[in-house]
């Protein structure tokens, strides 16, 4: 993928050992395997290749002398060189890698494209011939290269930072301590008789005794750079055990959360919430202990021990979307490190009309969630909850496809809280911003027949009206349809009035 996406100038050895050295500095060190990391990895490598530092020609020799036998097709590589850098991202990401559109769209929006649909539709519209099968490095050549030339030197470097940092402490009379973080546990009943916060959950698991294994966990938080360091010296262990056979550390400090898995540490903003589920990774989340039994999206028991939820991957390609039912509840990742507890409204629903609480999603809900899991945007920020409003629902005019209007509001454990309307038809169609008590968007549209119309809905018991350089305009089962007077893309502010 490197290979393909590199700027189209130099030999084909010189632009694959480059390729391949950009990708060896991904994948030092302990790698997240999960579909997330992953999808980090794979930006991290695009973004180099997009832009590749002219340091990546110097010392090229290792990765020179690990090439394999065979060497792409030019003929592709040529033809690649001839696109705009993100419509050859699009189209190496589409056609060779053979990822779904909304992964492809997901990926362009990482990388900072303003317009992914557009970038889209332009590759979609090039016409190269694609190799059976892209050339992959053998199984034998799958590790990074080894690169000893610069071994002495950084050896040297690192016995003389330890004999300056040996020199300093011992001039100063001050020998040097090695940060230090102690870890406490709440009482295993101590949310049966006080609040239920976060500071009450127990630590669970079957490691919580293996002192050396907290130690390590502690040491490596201590240890950790930057912003990633606890705030103060101690922290709340919440979970200690195998959690898919490796073993697997969870602390806790204010609203942060440190994940720690031999040899690696994951620290991220996880909020406050004392109910939102914990990702541990690999489908499973650490409940809170007076969360009831879950239950698959299917009504049947799910397992759970120690807190921990058998894995229960949201079953999208994307791999966000809706998890289990957690009582009245339905919990969802959207890619962020807690469960959110997903609603959803059907067209019928009409504004104002007071919510009946959370509920469990229905089978139909539960593909509308499945649906739109893939077109929302990952999410980083704790989300605690997330609404999906299918405001208007119908067929577009002129020979248009079935389609729906969702309106999605997702609240963040900061207390933050995001609108977004979005046009779900043959293609997704971003709508900009909504106001969750009120839905009402606009968008540009071209017909099967390729005219230009602006179409405009709204909620149950609002009618939508539209301002901006239209020609007369109809309304009919609340969507608002009107040609341009000068041509499609002018700005159009649209609002919803009561019937």
């Amino acid at each position: 993928m490197a290979y393909f996406v590199l700027p189209g100038r130099g030999k084909r050895v010189y632009r694959l050992a480059v390729a391949r050295r950009i990708v060896d500095a991904t994948a030092r060190g302990p790698r997240d395997r999960t579909a997330p990391g992953l999808a980090r990895r794979r930006t991290r490598v695009l973004r180099r290749a997009l832009r590749p530092s002219r340091r990546l020609q110097i010392g090229l020799g290792p990765w020179l002398r690990a090439l394999p036998a065979r060497l792409p097709d030019p003929a592709l590589t040529a033809a690649l060189a001839e696109l705009d850098p993100y419509v050859r991202v699009a189209y190496v990401l589409l056609r060779i890698e053979g990822l779904p559109k909304y992964a492809v769209r997901d990926q362009l929006r990482e990388l900072r494209v303003r317009d992914p649909w557009s970038v889209i539709d332009a590759a979609c519209a090039v016409s190269i011939p694609v190799p059976r099968r892209a050339e992959r490095f053998d199984p034998a050549h799958l590790r990074p290269v080894r690169t000893r030339s610069v071994l002495p030197l950084v050896t040297a470097a690192a016995l003389t930072t330890a004999l300056v940092g040996v020199l300093i402490h011992t001039g100063s009379g001050r020998p040097g301590a090695a940060p230090s973080l102690r870890l406490t546990t709440a009482a295993p009943s101590a949310w049966t008789h006080g609040a239920r916060t976060l500071d009450a959950w127990p630590a669970r698991g079957d490691l919580t005794g293996d002192r050396a294994f907290l130690d390590r966990a502690a040491a490596a938080w201590a240890a950790a750079k930057g912003d990633r360091r606890p705030g103060g010296g101690t922290a709340q262990l919440l979970y200690a055990g195998h959690a898919g056979g490796a073993p697997l550390a969870l602390m806790r400090h204010g609203d942060r959360v440190a994940r720690y898995t031999p040899p690696g540490l994951d620290v991220v903003t996880a909020g406050a919430d004392p109910s939102a589920p914990i990702a541990l990774g690999g489908g499973r989340y650490l409940l809170a202990p007076w969360d009831p039994a879950p239950r698959t999206l299917a009504g049947a028991a799910l397992p759970a021990r120690a807190g921990v939820v058998a894995p229960a991957p949201a079953g999208t390609p994307c791999g966000r979307g809706p998890l289990f039912h957690l009582g009245d509840r339905t919990l969802g990742y959207l890619g962020g490190p807690r469960a959110a507890v997903l609603t959803y409204h059907s067209p019928d629903y009409a504004p104002g009309r007071p919510p009946a609480g959370p509920g469990r999603l229905g089978p139909g809900a539960v593909r509308t969630w499945n649906r739109l899991g893939c077109l929302e945007p990952p999410r980083s920020r704790p989300v605690t909850d997330a609404m999906a409003w299918e405001f208007w629902s119908g067929t577009l005019p002129h020979g248009g496809t079935p389609a729906s209007w969702f309106c999605t509001r997702t609240a963040y454990a900061d207390g933050g809280r995001a609108g977004a309307s979005t046009l779900v038809a043959d293609r997704p169609i971003d709508t900009g911003p909504c106001d969750a008590r009120r839905p009402v968007a606009g968008t540009w549209w071209q017909s099967p027949s390729g005219r230009w119309y602006y179409l405009a809905a709204a909620a149950s018991g609002l009618v939508p009206r539209a301002r901006g350089a239209l020609g007369p305009a109809t309304t009919e089962h609340r969507l608002l349809v009107a040609r341009p007077e000068r041509g499609p893309n002018v700005p159009v502010a649209v609002t919803a009035a009561s019937r």
